[in-house]
């Protein structure tokens, strides 16, 4: 499954770089794939795995901050993996081109 989720602490300013970062150490050392955009990270593989790396992130930065807006959005297919790229390669190949990352 892929989730893509985000962390934001409330009350501590408008940059959550530094935030971000720690939930980025505990993504990284999860082992699973993930990559970060600009408005979240996204992260895959199986249900029980994904939603720890949420939860442990979401706690991480609740131990910095006292309120806490944690928002997933969950893709999950029976069967699928390597769909952190693989997604993006269909819509490339349908389009005959590369798209901009």
């Amino acid at each position: 499954m892929l989730a893509e989720f985000s962390v934001v602490p409330i009350g501590k300013g408008e940059s959550v770089s530094q935030y971000v970062a720690e939930c980025i150490k505990v993504v990284e050392a999860s082992g699973l794939p993930y990559k970060l955009n600009p408005m979240g990270t996204v992260v895959e593989g199986d249900y029980d795995a994904v939603m720890a790396v949420v939860r442990e992130c979401h706690m991480r930065v609740m131990g910095m901050a006292s309120r806490v807006i944690t928002t997933v959005k969950v893709d999950d297919r029976r069967g699928a993996s390597g769909m952190i790229d693989g997604k993006v390669a269909s819509v490339e190949e349908k389009m005959g081109k590369e798209v901009r990352k």
